[in-house]
């Protein structure tokens, strides 16, 4: 039975307070809260998912949702003993989710304390009170192994949005940054992107977090229809059918947030490149629960069934942070490389230090970029006079942004990066190296969006991520007209081919920020931890993913 006094120490769910945090006191122990229990999978394999993308899509044999569900889920018998644990607990079993082994609890602060062995404290941040723990979450020793993850208990933000408004410039300054803004059209056209698909029957799930109120509760960021429509006709595009996601109560809520900027911008650049496409926008809250949710909610979603993801969010790795966030995240999109679901994310906006308000005046990737399962999308500077096109990587120092780029300390090289001559991170891990693929994102030559009622320009990493959501939305059009199938992870697939013309290398640039970390990563020929691959020629990727 799991209601046995013999704890033991939840593996990798150790957290700590930032730097600078002030303890206000205890969480109101009466305050009802959710929480996400993550449940190990019947079976996961890591390596059979790799080997799955370095095959060509038309020799795949993807899972479906609910294959998946039955191989790769929870087992009954362990939900069973949660639901256990929960009934000697004092806490309600709200959901279960068998394919994202999820079981969903809730109580009080009161409740969940005593049942994890943990303190809950109110803790000021920031200029803003969240609910923190700090240490290890205690849980009974017949289900050590069974609970890989416990999720919601500390509701601190775990995320930063990755775009940037273009700043005003004088003088020389701006003679210096001329080369001005691009439709998104335009940069489709200077990537040559394939014609004649608009994604029509695709889905795309775009990932969104919600600021939140001091008990939790979502507070905003959105989209206003009205925007997205004036934008569509302005660009002379068909406005694509776009629908908003709520998870774990986060909501479409426009005009409390600077992140509305995030949104927009996602939904602008992807529904551009695929108006063919459904756009479904995944709202919740800023939290490792939210974060977590939101993308299984997409990979596990059966009714919609989307075929790629863009997430624009993410923060810098920390080894002091908490593990089993960054765990629960990268087995979410690794579930859906098993799907054949592309998951695109952007690869930070400030450059090789990913700094945070607590910089530690170290280098950092920036997660979930970092994941090995993921196509993480770095930043350009592009200029097109005359459609001669010359490209460096964006670098902008602190104000105006930077291209992210690095190497994990949490994830090991993988294997597709084997020939990449990816350098040893600064703590001499043999890490994956980030990013894969970049495209314009230095906000001086960015995106015409329109925002709040009027037309502005944003860039960012942000839009590289989107940007390659709506390509491999068109790609799976084609293919699915060809042979049945998404193209999925495709990560193993480009680093093969790196040298038959599918991306354009970015030779030139670093991205140093500060400048304090002597240009650390340069752009050069072949793969960097500036540019990645380089910008996609989107004729010859599609022609890779189809053959």
């Amino acid at each position: 039975m799991a209601s046995s006094t013999t704890r033991v120490t939840l593996a990798n769910s150790a957290r700590k307070l930032p730097k600078g945090a002030k303890l206000v006191g205890a969480a109101d122990p009466k305050q009802e809260i959710e929480i996400s229990v993550r449940l190990r999978a019947k079976r996961a394999d890591d390596e059979q998912v790799m080997t799955l993308g370095a095959q060509p899509p038309r020799e795949r044999q993807y899972l479906s949702r609910a294959e998946f569900g039955a191989e790769m889920g929870a087992d009954p018998a362990d939900v069973a003993k949660i639901d256990d644990f929960a009934h000697h607990h004092d806490l309600n079993v709200k959901s279960v989710h068998l394919a994202s082994r999820t079981v969903k609890l809730t109580g009080t602060v009161k409740a969940m304390s005593a049942a994890f062995g943990v303190k809950l404290n109110k803790v000021r941040y920031e200029g803003a009170t969240h609910r923190m723990r700090k240490g290890s979450v205690q849980i009974p020793a017949e289900l050590a192994g069974i609970v890989v993850g416990v999720h919601g208990l500390d509701n601190r933000p775990v995320a930063q949005p990755h775009f940037r408004r273009k700043l005003p410039q004088k003088g020389a300054a701006a003679r210096a940054a001329q080369g001005g803004s691009f439709s998104v059209d335009q940069i489709a056209q200077l990537y040559n992107f394939p014609g004649g698909e608009t994604g029509a029957g695709q889905c795309i799930a775009i990932i969104e977090l919600n600021d939140i109120d001091q008990k939790g509760h979502p507070t905003g960021a959105g989209y206003k229809t009205s925007d997205l429509r004036t934008f569509f006709k302005k660009a002379g595009i068909p406005m694509p059918k776009i629908a908003p996601a709520s998870v774990d109560g986060g909501a479409n809520k426009p005009g409390h947030s600077d992140a509305d900027g995030e949104v927009v911008l996602d939904i602008e650049v992807a529904g551009a490149i695929a108006p063919g496409a459904r756009i479904v926008v995944y709202f919740a809250p800023n939290t490792t629960n939210g974060f977590i949710d939101a993308v299984k909610a997409a990979v596990h979603d059966t009714a919609r069934k989307p075929s790629v993801i863009s997430i624009s969010w993410g923060g810098p790795e920390d080894q002091e942070g908490s593990q089993q966030f960054v765990d629960g995240l990268n087995e979410a999109i690794r579930d859906a490389a098993a799907m054949g679901v592309t998951v695109c994310v952007a690869s930070g906006d400030n450059g090789s230090a990913d700094m945070g308000a607590d910089w530690d005046g170290k280098p950092h990737a920036d997660f979930p970029a970092s994941s090995p399962f993921a196509l993480a999308c770095g930043g350009t500077n592009l200029k097109a006079p005359n459609g001669h096109i010359n490209e460096v990587v964006w670098n902008g120092g602190p104000q105006g942004g930077a291209g992210g780029g690095g190497v994990s300390v949490v994830f090991p090289r993988p294997q597709y990066q084997a020939q990449a001559h990816v350098p040893k991170s600064p703590t001499h891990h043999n890490g994956r190296g980030v990013p894969d693929v970049a495209g314009d994102a230095d906000p001086a030559t960015g995106y015409q969006i329109f925002l709040n009622g009027v037309g502005t320009t944003i860039g960012g990493t942000s839009a590289v991520a989107p940007l390659m959501a709506g390509l491999i939305a068109r790609i799976n059009e084609a293919t699915t007209k060809k042979f049945g199938k998404t193209v999925g992870f495709i990560n193993p697939l480009i680093y093969a081919s790196h040298t038959q013309g599918v991306f354009r290398d970015i030779t030139v640039g670093n991205n140093d920020i500060t400048g304090d970390l002597h240009g650390m990563y340069k752009a050069g020929p072949g793969w960097d931890a500036c540019s990645g691959l380089g910008v996609p020629n989107g004729e010859a990727l599609q022609n890779l993913l189809s053959a």
